[in-house]
């Protein structure tokens, strides 16, 4: 006699999601590109940056091309944004 073994529900585990998490360093690289807009542009950015292109390289997430778009936008943004705050 063959036993066969029985399919629950349990068997049949999906794959774990990644939700908001799978965009983590994207979202971090944003986040440091819009605080470099407004404050220490130089150092924010290029941290920004750095999280953004190894979000793309290594954990190819989707948000990391926005990402490397919004850190040079805050870079320059930041430094114009100094020079008329000091200018003033």
């Amino acid at each position: 006699m063959v036993h066969r073994r029985r399919h629950d529900a349990a068997d049949h585990r999906a794959a774990p999601q990644r939700g908001a998490s799978g965009n983590a360093l994207s979202i971090i690289a944003i986040v440091l590109g819009v605080i470099g807009f407004i404050i220490l542009p130089i150092v924010f950015v290029l941290v920004g940056l750095v999280v953004a292109i190894t979000a793309q390289t290594v954990r190819h997430e989707r948000l990391s091309t926005t990402a490397i778009v919004v850190s040079p936008v805050g870079l320059v943004g930041g430094m114009v944004l100094g020079a008329v705050v000091a200018n003033m």
